[in-house]
């Protein structure tokens, strides 16, 4: 009895001490995304710009790359309207 009562005293210990954890690398991650965000905002352009220089290249050198983005795309967007419709219904 004792036993299974200190056994769950460790439980309970142990779980409080995860949630800490678990809140601490909460905080962690949402300042990370948030850093990461901020630098997008601020930089949009050069983003943008470092984008459109990638997808020349990869025109330049392997075209049916590009088909295969467009096409991806295309499904994606497909299946977005799928379910906007599907949820409407």
């Amino acid at each position: 009895m004792q036993q299974s009562i200190m056994n769950i005293e460790e439980l309970t210990k142990e779980i409080i001490s995860l949630k800490e954890e678990n809140a601490k690398l909460k905080e962690q991650l949402e300042n990370y995304n948030n850093s990461r965000k901020k630098y997008y905002e601020n930089n949009k352009a050069i983003v943008n710009e470092k984008a459109k220089e990638r997808l020349k290249k990869i025109a330049q050198e392997t075209p049916d790359k590009i088909k295969e983005y467009a096409r991806r795309a295309y499904l994606k967007k497909k299946e977005k309207l799928q379910k906007m419709k599907d949820e409407n219904i």
